[in-house]
Formats: C-alpha cells, sequence, structure tokens
C-alpha cells in the first residue's frame, strides 16, 4: 500500500507542480566547474540536467552556520548526487534509491562531531571528529560546502564528497551500510541474490584486504601512499564509498588501480559498453 501510495502522490505533485528546467546558463557554469561532468557525452550531460532538475523537486536544502544555499549551490551537488544513476533508465524511478530522505544539509565548511566509542573493557573514549560529509541511514545527507566546490580541482586524486556520501546511501538501501549496495536480478550472469553477493564479494574483499596493508605500511613504516583516500582503509562501507568516488571523477586512473573492481561497478551502474 505504501509503495503505490507514494507512486499515486508523485503522479499527482507531478501534474500540479510541473518539474522545473535548469536554466541553461546555470547549468553550462555548472558542468564546467567540475571535469568529470564536463567530460561526459553531450546526451548523458542532457539526461543529467533532467534528473538533477527532479533531484531539486524532491529534496530540501538547508543551511547550516548562517550559510545561505545558492541555485548554484544546489545545482551543483545535484548533478553530482545524481551522476551514479544516470544510466538507470526512468529519472523517476532512477531516484528512487534515494526517497528514503529529504533534507541535505550544507554547512560553509568542516563540522566538528562529539564522539565517544566503549572499548572492550567498558571504557567509554571521547573524541572530536572533523567531518566534511556525513549520510544518514534513512536520515539527511550533510556537506561542506567547501569540499563541494573544491571537488573541480581534486577529481585527479579521486576524491568526491557528494559522490561519496551519496554511495553511502545506495549501499544503505539493504540496511546498514557494509560495503555491498543491493544487486539487481541476474547481476553479471548470476542466477540468484547468494550467488551476486558471492561475486561481489570475491572482489571487493581481497581488494580491500589489500588496501588496508598498503595504507598501514604507507602509515607505520613509511612506505608509498595509495592512490585512493586512506579513508577506506577503516571499513568496508568506506571502502566502497571512496572507490565509488574515484571510479565516477577519475575513472581511467582507477581502472589502473583496482582493475579487478572495474566491472563489477560498470555492470551495477549499468555503464553502457560503448561508454567503457
Amino acid at each position: 500500500m505504501g509503495g503505490w501510495y507514494r507512486r499515486l502522490w508523485r503522479q499527482l505533485r507531478g501534474r500540479i507542480a510541473p518539474v522545473p528546467d535548469i536554466p541553461a546558463t546555470l547549468w553550462l557554469r555548472t558542468v564546467q566547474h567540475y571535469p568529470f561532468l564536463a567530460n561526459l557525452p553531450l546526451h548523458d550531460q542532457a539526461k543529467l540536467r533532467a534528473l538533477s532538475a527532479l533531484f531539486l523537486q524532491r529534496k530540501q536544502f538547508h543551511g547550516g552556520h548562517g550559510l545561505t544555499v545558492t541555485d548554484a549551490m544546489a545545482v551543483a551537488i545535484a548533478a553530482q548526487a545524481c551522476l551514479p544513476l544516470l544510466h538507470w533508465g526512468d529519472p523517476a524511478q532512477a531516484l528512487g534509491w534515494y526517497d528514503d530522505f529529504v533534507g541535505i544539509v550544507v554547512h560553509p565548511g568542516a563540522v566538528v562531531a562529539r564522539r565517544h566509542v566503549t572499548d572492550e573493557a567498558g571504557v567509554v573514549h571521547h573524541y572530536d571528529e572533523h567531518l566534511v560529509g556525513e549520510a544518514m541511514e534513512r536520515g539527511p545527507v550533510m556537506l561542506s560546502w567547501h569540499d563541494v566546490h573544491a571537488a573541480g580541482r581534486s577529481a585527479e586524486h579521486g576524491t568526491n564528497v557528494v559522490l561519496h556520501e551519496f554511495a553511502h546511501k545506495l549501499d544503505m538501501r539493504s540496511g546498514a551500510a557494509d560495503g555491498c549496495p543491493p544487486l539487481p536480478a541476474g547481476f553479471m550472469g548470476t542466477s540468484g541474490a547468494r550467488a551476486a553477493h558471492a561475486l561481489w564479494w570475491a572482489a571487493w574483499d581481497p581488494a580491500y584486504a589489500a588496501f588496508r596493508e598498503q595504507v598501514l605500511i604507507a602509515q607505520r613504516f613509511g612506505g608509498a601512499a595509495p592512490w585512493l583516500d586512506a579513508y577506506g582503509a577503516t571499513a568496508p562501507a568506506e571502502f566502497f564509498a571512496v572507490a565509488c568516488e574515484a571510479y565516477f571523477v577519475n575513472r581511467a586512473r582507477f581502472a589502473s588501480e583496482f582493475p579487478a573492481l572495474l566491472p563489477l561497478l560498470d555492470a551495477f551502474f549499468q555503464r553502457p559498453a560503448a561508454a567503457a
């Protein structure tokens, strides 16, 4: 009943409040600022523009610490958030992957979150964590505008805070983020969900283990630092998120660093063979 009601509401809302178009000048400025968007074929840019317009209709932006979220800021976030959905068919259905939340909170820069953890001895440790983004399960997404805007320059390093947090949102569609998003039926020729997950982890587990070892050697013994963000070594879910951001903003480098993961991400994001 809930799914039927949501579909009916979307149809009624579409008739009452048609999807607005993103002005051409604003869209062009956005695409030109982010090279990984500018490099898309023109027909993909047009699809992304339509997706982004629908995304903007469905989401609510809030500024933190006195920040006013302008149209340009909202479009920049929408375009990057929608990039993973580009090849998933009908825009309304594709955006269903993001229908578990409405709010996007944008801060001027990183925010400090007070954390606490309890160790095995039962001792509670308090610490501060500086966050440039955070995705909450069935909750809002928080982003640092400084880092969103800088993503046009950081693509060389494979980093992108918007793609990182929205990769978490994809991962969370099946519950708590664990590094494996819900895989479609028949994923890469598999015959069922169990086989699909086995295929996924057969590639991701060794890649994650090797990456953690590389980060450990770099941090403790002065070895070469990995290209991928070292934060990915903290958990499988973070490895998936940093892999996704690198995959979208610097595909060539990602392909050379993680050739075993490339076909799985291509299959999951339904990248056309001609664009591979």
